[in-house]
């Protein structure tokens, strides 16, 4: 069959979804540097970080699905290990053990986690057997542990929802999901025990942000502060009172929302929100036209984890979701979860622009 070259494949980019991105980041620069006070610095150090992101989307974006399905048991299993260092001997940031060698290894597991799963039930029977449930459970739940132990709630869960997410699309029954949910709520006791005193904290404080309102609920109670003074037009780029006047706390990465929700107002936040919907429209899009099973499963826990993080860090931001740590994806300022995010695009963009060579 001969291949009909064109614009979108020279490259095998996809050009909707890469012009998306472009215009989400050029977004998130403008947000960033009002909240960072206009810290040329930081923006020069953000734009280097999404340089090189877009960079990783292309390079990736070069390899077909079966080029890269041999290494990802050993990309898992390294990931596992530095995993297992971080615990052992790993840099302490904040209370929390996350870094090694200038990286945060929990970052890898984000992409690592759903290529795994993806790649183990790609082969079998879908929906899999409990078997190959089990096993592929077992798959998620060693690096999202080893995570929680850093202590990191908020990557845990994210590794575990791109993990599960692989498990939903495989076509896992409801009655298993359901069944699994009421476990977890009747063992909500003996998990509550479990949690750090500051984890135990920030749910008391979602429940009632006013019991410390200097402490533990500052965040939230300034967060919503910020977001409701903005009301429908804004108070204006660089106008926002409550971050420019230091009541924000955050303000440039876990709680850039609420500046841009204060200064861009509601008509702004829609139109962030038609972006994000744009692309996680086009990312189904390429999910639902993969042409194998790994592709479609990959592709859509991929896709499924971006929403997470829009939702979780918009809802922490809001007050409606405990404070977890994620970032806004492409606004939030931050190294690491750019870099994580982009290759997942990379791999998307991959699995939709390879389609003609499965076909020959």
């Amino acid at each position: 069959m001969q291949t009909n070259w064109n614009s979108n494949h020279f490259l095998h980019l996809d050009k909707i979804l890469f012009l998306l991105l472009v215009v989400l980041c050029s977004f998130g620069l403008v947000v960033l540097y009002s909240a960072s006070d206009q810290n040329m610095d930081m923006m020069i150090r953000q734009i280097i970080h999404l340089l090189i992101g877009f960079t990783i989307i292309i390079v990736i974006a070069q390899f077909r699905t079966q080029q890269m399905m041999p290494w990802i048991p050993w990309v898992y299993l390294f990931g596992v290990i530095l995993l297992v260092l971080v615990l052992l001997v790993g840099k302490t940031v904040n209370g929390s053990q996350r870094w090694l060698f200038g990286i945060q290894p929990s970052e890898i597991m984000k992409l690592a986690v759903p290529m795994m799963v993806a790649w183990y039930l790609a082969d079998k029977s879908l929906p899999p057997k409990y078997g190959h449930l089990f096993v592929a459970i077992f798959i998620i739940v060693i690096p999202a542990a080893l995570v929680l132990k850093q202590p990191d709630l908020g990557t845990a869960l994210l590794i575990s929802a791109s993990g599960v997410f692989v498990l939903l699309l495989a076509g896992l029954s409801w009655r298993i999901v359901f069944g699994f949910l009421g476990l977890i709520a009747l063992s909500a006791p003996v998990l509550w025990n479990m949690l750090h005193p500051y984890q135990k904290g920030r749910i008391l404080t979602l429940l009632n942000p006013e019991r410390d309102p200097l402490g533990a609920g500052y965040h939230i109670i300034q967060s919503k502060i910020a977001i409701g003074s903005g009301g429908l037009y804004g108070k204006g780029w660089l106008n926002g009172t409550q971050s420019h006047l230091q009541f924000l706390p955050e303000r440039h990465t876990d709680f850039i929302f609420a500046v841009f929700s204060e200064e861009f107002g509601l008509i702004g936040v829609l139109v962030l929100l038609t972006i994000y919907f744009l692309i996680l429209s086009r990312g189904m899009y390429i999910a639902v036209e993969a042409q194998d099973s790994f592709g479609r499963l990959l592709t859509g826990s991929l896709i499924l984890t971006f929403f997470v993080y829009i939702f979780v860090n918009m809802g922490m931001v809001s007050g409606i979701l405990p404070v977890v740590g994620v970032p806004l994806p492409f606004v939030s300022y931050g190294g690491t979860a750019i870099v994580t995010l982009m290759a997942g695009f990379g791999l998307i963009m991959a699995v939709h622009t390879h389609r003609k060579f499965l076909s020959r």
